[in-house]
């Protein structure tokens, strides 16, 4: 099947590389264009691993043009309303429309509750939950112009259970459910249906760094990838470490398509089984 969602028109934040790269490359692929932003800059209180370039913005601008498909591309920050709709209003000025919002921008830093400072804390909530509604507020008008449409909010296993080290992550992470439910009861009538996925760890620079390796494996001097993939493996029922972004994209892909109609007001997990553990 292709053409799943031709003719359509999605905003998508966090594009620059990673999920939300793979996540415009496979709507490109099913025929939709796209509106992208990212902040292409450092994050204060991130230090795990290097931030998104304006090169890797233009890099997801030049795969999707090579699947002849449009994109308007912007550095933007979620945290900041007013460039976020002015990205958006341009981009729907040049693309004629907008149809899919996917609210996946979003940072990860791991810290001992105790030892997480206020900035951290703070910084974690704008972008990962304020960022959120930020996107979904700036959209909103566009979709319910359009006659509808779908938002996919990109949350995490760790919005559906605790997860030590993380509670800065895992409160906005929950927080973002919270948005989802209730856009998806106020927004139905206007056949916009909302939605959240939940993926395990993603095999992209957010957790494959040698912090995140060494905070797994605090007991080892030695940390490295194949140690962190074997512990990974063993909280999982499947027999995978972590997943590929193209396994959470086309979970986005069929809750954006006329596949997933009635689809709205849930929490898909893209967990290789954790959850269930």
């Amino acid at each position: 099947m292709t053409g799943r969602v031709e003719g359509k028109v999605a905003f998508i934040t966090g594009a620059a590389r990673s999920q939300g790269r793979s996540h415009a490359l496979r709507l490109a692929q099913e025929g939709a264009d796209v509106i992208a932003v990212d902040i292409c800059a450092p994050v204060d209180s991130i230090s795990m691993y290097p931030p998104a370039t304006e090169e890797d913005l233009a890099e997801t601008v030049r795969q999707v043009e090579a699947l002849d498909r449009r994109i308007v591309a912007t550095k933007a920050d979620v945290r900041d309303p007013a460039a976020l709709r002015a990205a958006v209003d341009d981009g729907v000025a040049q693309l004629g429309r907008l149809d899919i919002v996917l609210a996946n921008a979003g940072v990860f830093e791991l810290a001992p509750a105790l030892e997480l400072t206020d900035d951290a804390w703070q910084e974690m909530i704008d972008i990962n939950l304020t960022g959120v509604w930020n996107t979904c507020r700036v959209a909103l008008p566009h979709l319910v112009d359009s006659g509808g449409g779908a938002i996919v909010i990109t949350s995490s296993t760790a919005g559906l259970k605790g997860t030590p080290n993380t509670i800065h992550y895992t409160a906005a992470k929950h927080g973002v459910i919270g948005i989802m439910r209730t856009l998806a009861n106020e927004f139905g009538k206007q056949s916009i249906r909302v939605n959240t996925v939940h993926p395990t760890g993603v095999d992209t620079v957010m957790i494959q760094n040698e912090k995140t390796w060494g905070l797994f494996t605090p007991d080892d001097p030695n940390p490295t990838r194949e140690k962190f993939t074997e512990l990974f493996e063993t909280l999982h029922p499947l027999p995978v470490p972590y997943v590929d972004a193209v396994d959470i994209s086309n979970a986005i892909l069929f809750l954006v398509s006329d596949e997933a109609r009635y689809i709205t007001g849930v929490t898909l997990p893209v967990d290789a089984g954790y959850t269930i553990r």
